[in-house]
């Protein structure tokens, strides 16, 4: 199994679309690579912290590829919006790929080399190495799970 943490906006929609691919064992909602020990989420939203809302998503490669997850980020995600996804404005909105395995940095790299040509503007995503993951709360966890009607940025069909 690997691992391989998302940032794409509200991470609510990002855990339910990851969720339901074929392949990805667990989703779990949190907050990455920023300067603050155990944030909350009120602490996220202070834009204080330097936290990103993220998703970790725990997959087994050999039903699905780390390029069909990049792939899967670029359908829902604007690569080019700095700090801010659809309506969510904010750094913790940011977009980019946390990589646990250091071997998957050359195949992120690679894979946003092949897409850029696509977008005019500057793509803004980070593609980083994940320096530090803190699970949000219970209640976010599995949010649109929960809370069917809940809010969400994306299409989860896309």
């Amino acid at each position: 199994m690997k691992k391989i943490v998302i940032a794409g906006g509200c991470f609510w929609g990002v855990e339910a679309y990851y969720g339901q691919l074929k392949g990805v064992l667990n989703t779990e909602v949190g907050y990455a690579n920023g300067k603050t020990d155990n944030p909350t989420y009120e602490d996220v939203c202070s834009h204080l912290t330097g936290h990103a809302e993220v998703v970790k998503v725990e997959y087994d490669p050999e039903l699905i590829t780390l390029e069909t997850l990049l792939e899967r980020f670029f359908r829902i995600v604007d690569p080019t919006a700095w700090n801010r996804q659809g309506p969510d404005v904010g750094d913790q909105y940011r977009n980019g790929i946390y990589f646990i395995d250091p071997e998957d940095e050359a195949v992120i790299k690679a894979y946003f080399d092949k897409r850029r040509p696509e977008y005019s503007d500057l793509i803004v995503s980070e593609i980083e190495s994940l320096k530090s993951y803190y699970p949000a709360e219970e209640y976010h966890q599995k949010y649109l799970q929960k809370n069917p009607n809940g809010y969400c940025h994306i299409n989860l069909n896309a």
